[in-house]
């Protein structure tokens, strides 16, 4: 399962997240979230989504 390499991808996935069990409309999406809402199945969202954000960087080219 993929995990989150940054805040910013770990948060785009609960929005995907949210779309895909239908909490929130899709069309509410921007971004990442969106391509991860088409292309990830929720089991996939789940994990990602759920990733421990304490030592994540807030973008993916941090370190």
């Amino acid at each position: 399962m993929p995990e989150a390499k940054s805040k910013a991808q770990q948060q785009a996935a609960g929005a995907a997240l949210s779309a895909k069990r239908g909490e929130t409309d899709k069309s509410d999406l921007q971004g990442a979230s969106v391509a991860m809402y088409e292309s990830m199945s929720e089991d996939e969202l789940e994990a990602m989504a759920s990733t421990s954000r304490e030592d994540l960087p807030e973008t993916a080219g941090e370190d």
